[in-house]
Order: C-alpha cells, then structure tokens, then sequence
C-alpha cells in the first residue's frame, strides 16, 4: 500500500501536466541535407531540456511539446515553416532554427506576426536587422568575439596588433568590431587584413607582419586557416608574443598540426569545461542522454530554453507582448553565460567568449581570470625552444 502510495505521489504532477493543454514551443531545425550533423547537437540540446522542464513541472504548471520542423538544411524554406508553426501550430514560443542565414528568414516572420524568437544560433547582427522588436539573441554575436582578448592584450602589455580575417561574413565581422574596438583598450590595430578562403601560404602576411614590428598576430578565420598559418609560422620560424587563431578553437586545428597546436590562443562562445552557471549538470546530462559531450549547438539550445524558462517566470505569462518586455529586461545566466540583451536592437551583450589556450592538446579558458581554468602561458615561444609533450 506504502509503494502504491508513494507511485501516486511521484506521478501526480505529470498527471496535472496531462489535463492541462501544452505549451508548444516550435523551431526549424536542419535534420537533413548538408547541415544536418552540424545541427543535430542543436535537436538534442532542445530534447534534453524538453525532459528536464517537464520533469520539474513545465512552463506556468504546462506540459513543454517541442514541435521540431526540418528545413532539409536549405535556408529559403525556414520562414514558410515558421508562419506554419504560428498559423497552423498555434506556437506558444518560437526557438531560432540553425544558422545565421536560416535565421534571417525565421526572424523576418516572427517581427511581421509580432511573435517573440529566441534567437539561439544566428550570430551575425544582420539577423537583428533594422526595427527588430521581437528577436532576442541568445549566443554571443560574432562581433563579441575579440573583446575578451582585448582585455587580456591590455593586461600583459601588447600593444602592437597584426589583425587578419578571411574573406566572409563572420569572420569579418569579428575583425571589424575588434580593430573598431582596440583604440578603447589603448591598443593599435589598424585596419585588418582580408585573406581569401582556403589561403594555403601565409608567408606574406608573416612578412607584413615582421615589417611592422607587430606583438600579437590576431586572425579571424576557420581551422584549416590556422592550421596553414602555424605551418608557415614554423617553416620561416617566425613567433610573435602571442599568437590568436579564432580557428583555433576547433577539434580540426589540433588534428591538422599535432603539437605544433600548443600555446595558440582562440575563443570560442562554449566549451564543455566552461565554469558558467549549470554547465557542469549540463554536460553531465547531455553526455548521460547522447554519450558524447556536448558542442556549442547543443549548449545554445539548452541556454535558449534556459532562458525561456526565466523570462515566463518573470513574465508570469505567454502572452507576447508581455514575455517581449520580460525578454528585453531579463538579466540572468545560462551555460553560455550572462544573458542581458540591448532592448533598441536585440543584440547581446551579456555573453562574451573567452580566451583560451591550447595547452596539452585542448583548449582552457584563461581569461578572464574569473572563469579561468588554467594560467596562460606567454610569450608563445620560438619553434626552436620547444620540448615534444610526452
């Protein structure tokens, strides 16, 4: 009777979920075609938080139905797919689908139906777009993504900036903020230098940058960049004091030059080490469900309904208007850090990526000093004065 008793009693409020009409919260989301890999982290992100707000009573006493759309990885059938998820669907919430370029179109449809996007994964500011009211950016805009490092360049006393970015819109978006931004740090970077895509030989950029007398080589770009940067730092065995590959950030950098890898800096929006607030349950949980850790799309679903979570709490409703006014105000924290938006534009400004270092073949946070995980070590040392990890 006792067991019986107490089967009632864990049961009765997913049986007050269930008499109750759900909360539907809808989002586009590539699950085939090119980008389905790359997003899958993003579908199982949003899953897992659907299990862990529903296990905890769901949104104001409400059952959580994800309602998960597939673009087929093709950025022009995404705004269709949200004004179905809103005129058909009945959305309570619309989550952002993946990318910057879905994400334009999806935000597009939410500002004409005036209902509000949790922007999770469209980084580039040109999805906030001008007028935008009703879009709110969960992740770190690309243009955060230097900030951090101006801060630490300041502190160890490195004042002469080579900048670089390849050749698109993210990557220049990074630079341009970070060159815009260096003279507020007391810092010279001049005007960044544009590289094409695929660049196989930086040995020209190595020679401006010698020429200059510059301290810190700071690049904008993809892995295969940084890769072909650090080979062509050791072929003409040049070493600034500090060498910064945005690139550098990902898995591939350290599989394409091995330990050559060491000592570069980068940033990146989420790593699973990260000491934000509830990463560690986090990456627990997610790796328990999926057997893997979890990678920046998974971290930026789960923070969006993080996020979501706190802003109907603060709102006290789904109505529009008011969990708008919630979103535009809220101050809080989530596994990609402190969320706090700009309510004239909907960008962030709350979540900033560290630096970090690649130090035994992965990259830590070393700045800033409160979320760092490990002490930097500088200056980034000459090709000859290495000693092989063992």
């Amino acid at each position: 009777m006792r067991l019986v008793r107490a089967l009632m009693l864990a049961l009765a409020p997913l049986c007050a979920l269930a008499q109750t009409s759900p909360v539907v919260v809808g989002a586009v989301i590539s699950q085939t075609g090119d980008l389905a890999d790359l997003a899958s982290g993003y579908r199982k992100g949003l899953l897992l938080w659907q299990d862990e707000v529903n296990a905890s009573g769901g949104l104001l006493g409400r059952h959580v139905e994800l309602r998960l759309f597939d673009d087929r990885s093709e950025a022009n059938r995404t705004g269709p797919l949200y004004a179905r998820l809103i005129s058909e669907d009945k959305a309570d919430v619309l989550l952002g689908p993946f990318g910057s370029a879905a994400t334009i179109g999806a935000a597009a449809v939410a500002e004409r139906n005036r209902r509000v996007l949790l922007n999770a994964t469209g980084a580039t500011l040109s999805v906030l777009g001008a007028g935008h009211g009703y879009v709110f950016q969960v992740a770190a805009p690309y243009a955060a993504y230097g900030e951090e490092l101006l801060g630490m360049l300041r502190a160890v006393g490195l004042h002469r900036l080579f900048v670089l970015a390849r050749d698109d819109p993210a990557s220049r978006e990074m630079a341009q903020r970070f060159v815009e931004r260096a003279p507020h740090y007391g810092l010279a970077a001049g005007e960044f230098v544009p590289y094409p895509g695929m660049t196989p030989d930086f040995a020209p950029q190595v020679a401006a940058a010698r020429a200059a007398g510059a301290e810190a080589w700071i690049a904008f770009g993809g892995a295969a960049d940084a890769a072909a940067m650090v080979k062509t730092m050791k072929r003409l065995e040049y070493a600034p004091k500090l060498f910064f590959a945005r690139g550098a950030a990902d898995a591939r950098f350290v599989r394409n030059v091995g330990q050559d890898a060491e000592f570069a800096m980068t940033a990146s929006a989420y790593l699973p080490g990260y000491a934000t607030p509830g990463n560690v349950l986090f990456t627990q949980a997610y790796r328990e469900r999926w057997s893997a850790l979890p990678g920046l799309a998974a971290a930026q679903a789960y923070a969006a309904g993080q996020l979501l979570e706190q802003a109907v709490r603060q709102a006290g409703s789904l109505e529009q208007e008011k969990l708008r006014a919630a979103l535009g105000s809220l101050d809080a924290d989530s596994v990609l850090g402190r969320y706090k938006i700009d309510p004239a534009t909907g960008e962030q400004l709350g979540a900033r990526p560290p630096v970090a270092q690649i130090l035994q073949g992965r990259p830590v946070v070393v700045w800033p000093r409160e979320q760092a995980t490990a002490r930097w070590r500088l200056p980034y040392p000459g090709w000859k004065e290495r000693t092989p990890i063992q």
